[in-house]
């Protein structure tokens, strides 16, 4: 692991430009921005160039998420790029991130997870509510079946209707129609861009559990591309690394993606692992080479073994139900 201040050229990466690959939008690139200022710091003999693109999830805003079917909607333009070699790494929404990457990609890095907890935003006119106290047939935005799925059971007097676009785009429809009393968007996005203040309710997991890696960045780097994964492998939070590793262990296992509704919550206890260092095995994508190998075994065994458990008791078949009703929606 390079300690803060290190050479450049100690990661062998020195005398370089480094291409960061982010998505265009405003939240992709002050989380891209985040992520290199760290590694400026970390590294201040290396350059950084960052690489914006459009993704397909950028491009297709008419279509709810669930329905369009592509499991690497706002990745594989970027993947694609990394594959060319015309970027060094990408900077993700580690919930964008399939479990099952293409062949020659790895997760080098999972920074410290921000707040995974779902948001509401309301409508200003009902400002100081909570979604309890909405008038009842209110229609609450979301782009996600996980959330619906949740919320319709637990508020069921309201309706849920999806609503696309970026950020910027989805405040906008709130705030400037009256088609919306209010949306759910991930609270660490909102923290990311600065509008903490829009936050008006926010869902515990008894309302609503969480997306698989929610909250957390990722950084996606060339699998044999050990100068690079050395390099990103100092911005690893052993603890984000470890609980994430355990939900997409889970989904993974129960096959879940934007099609069917997975959510979890995930608390660490006892922390304590000693075990030696990790070498480039790969748990569910991520490659964590100072995150004690032992703990990461722990972690996707108890991801699986959970789902088993729901299986066990009927998973399946409420999954494969989820899938044809979406596919029917």
């Amino acid at each position: 692991m390079a300690e803060p201040g290190a050479a450049a050229g100690e990661n062998g990466v020195g005398g370089r430009s480094v291409r960061v690959g982010t998505r265009r939008s405003q939240l992709a690139r002050i989380q891209t921005d985040s992520v290199v200022e760290t590694l400026r710091e970390l590294y201040p003999d290396l350059r950084f160039e960052i690489v914006a693109m459009s993704t397909t999830g950028d491009k297709i805003l008419d279509t709810a998420l669930s329905k369009i079917g592509e499991k690497s909607l706002f990745t594989k333009e970027l993947e694609n790029a990394l594959e060319r070699n015309e970027v060094d790494l990408v900077v993700h929404s580690l919930k964008d991130l399939p479990t099952s990457l293409p062949p020659g990609f790895t997760i080098g890095a999972v920074c410290k997870r921000e707040n995974p907890l779902d948001a509401v935003v309301f409508h200003p006119k009902n400002c100081g509510k909570t979604l309890s106290l909405l008038p009842e047939k209110s229609v609450v935005g979301t782009s996600s079946l996980r959330r619906a799925a949740q919320l319709k059971k637990k508020f069921p007097q309201l309706e849920f209707r999806d609503i696309r676009g970026n950020l910027n785009t989805r405040l906008k429809k709130l705030d400037e129609k009256e088609d919306f009393g209010a949306i759910i968007l991930a609270a660490a996005g909102l923290k990311r861009m600065g509008w903490e203040n829009r936050i008006g309710q926010l869902l515990s997991p008894e309302d609503c559990l969480y997306a698989v890696g929610q909250g957390a960045l990722a950084v996606e780097v060339r699998a044999k591309d050990q100068e690079i994964l050395n390099m990103v492998s100092a911005l690893h939070d052993e603890d984000t690394v470890l609980r994430c590793i355990a939900e997409r262990a889970f989904m993974k296992r129960l096959e879940g993606g934007c099609s069917v509704p997975v959510a979890v919550n995930t608390v660490l206890k006892d922390g304590q692992n000693e075990d030696g260092p990790n070498d480039d095995v790969q748990h569910v994508g991520i490659t964590a080479k100072n995150v004690p190998r032992l703990a990461q075994e722990a972690a996707e065994s108890l991801g699986v073994e959970l789902a088993n458990l729901l299986l066990s008791k009927g998973a399946k078949h409420i999954l494969s139900v989820a899938r044809q009703l979406n596919d029917t929606r």
